[in-house]
């Protein structure tokens, strides 16, 4: 009964983790993935501009 207890633990985790995967491949695209990217991107474009107004433009020199 030894090797029972002592396979229970990793099985018992190694169930959870595939559930845990299949959650997570689940819950990738749809209509909630690109809302994200929208957000994201305007996130960016924000930074990207804020970078631009700090930064002065060189003239060339």
């Amino acid at each position: 009964m030894d090797y029972v207890s002592a396979l229970l633990p990793p099985v018992v985790m190694a169930v959870f983790f595939i559930g845990l995967v299949r959650v997570i491949v689940k819950t990738q695209g749809g209509a909630a993935k690109a809302k994200e990217d929208a957000a994201v991107d305007a996130a960016l474009e924000r930074a990207e501009s804020a970078r631009r107004a700090a930064v002065p433009e060189s003239d060339g020199v």
